[in-house]
């Protein structure tokens, strides 16, 4: 579903967000996905946390305007998503639903159109909430808001505002959240001395404990095949992280972080290898 104008609130600091955060872990994790001409496509990840171990097979399934996702994690919990696009022009529909927890449905409708987008999704669980959120403007600039009221008590659990930027190479975004609580405000620029990666920077600020917290990141791309990610904030934490591609269809992803502060060094690293015969 494309549309000319403003993204959803969702994608508002969404580049800087995924460029800070996006792939870091400390954990192991192996990841295997294929896809079919028929529209199958199948995905098996399995991770290990510490003493911890997880893992979970999923499978997806698309035709035309309609998408079907399953997924069975080794907790046995089985998660079903189904999404239909363009019932109605211009808009997208996404049904989900979770095993055994089956009261954890959620009903969500998107409308995007050339000036604004709109959002409510419908949560079926003991405290049914309604959640909803609008932005207005152009792929240039928007502001948007969004909210969840909660049908037993009558009070809403949060509501959240911002507004973005966004230019060729650079974008920007300064969101107020947490019911007035915290503001975060954000800015990415592409450089092309960095063959296409981008330097970002992040303040965010919670007034309640009056707590700042200032982190710079950048993404350096090597080649074609290897990309290098790194972030450091006020607070001493460091986080670094390579991806490689090690063939057309698979990839490596090596990240590490620790706390330039401590008295104590207790690196932690992470490994990833997604493959996709």
């Amino acid at each position: 579903m494309a549309t000319k104008g403003p993204s959803l609130f969702t994608d508002i600091g969404k580049k800087a967000k995924d460029l800070l955060n996006k792939d870091y872990g400390s954990d192991l994790k192996f990841t295997i996905s294929s896809k079919s001409d028929s529209g199958l496509a199948l995905r098996s990840t399995v991770a290990k946390k510490g003493s911890l171990s997880s893992g979970d097979i999923g499978a997806r399934y698309k035709h035309k305007n309609a998408a079907l996702d399953v997924k069975v994690d080794t907790a046995s919990n089985v998660s079903t998503t189904f999404t239909v696009t363009d019932i109605l022009p211009s808009t997208k529909t996404i049904a989900s639903l979770k095993f055994p927890d089956y009261k954890s449905g959620k009903l969500e409708v998107q409308y995007l159109n050339e000036h604004a987008t709109f959002t409510t999704a419908v949560r079926f669980n003991q405290s049914p909430s309604v959640d909803f959120s609008a932005t207005i403007g152009t792929p240039s600039i928007a502001f948007g808001a969004e909210a969840r009221y909660l049908t037993a008590s009558g009070n809403f659990a949060k509501y959240n505002a911002g507004v973005s930027l966004a230019k060729p190479d650079s974008t920007a975004s300064v969101i107020l959240a947490d019911k007035g609580d915290s503001l975060r405000v954000s800015y990415l620029h592409h450089l092309k001395k960095l063959n296409g990666g981008a330097v970002v920077g992040e303040v965010s600020r919670r007034f309640s404990s009056n707590e700042n917290t200032l982190t710079v990141g950048c993404s350096y791309v090597v080649d074609h095949h290897t990309v290098v990610k790194t972030k450091l904030n006020n607070h001493g934490n460091l986080g670094a992280l390579l991806r490689h591609e090690l063939t057309h269809k698979s990839s490596l992803t090596i990240s590490g972080a620790f706390d330039t502060k401590a008295l104590e060094k207790n690196p932690k690293f992470g490994l990833a290898l997604s493959l996709k015969p």
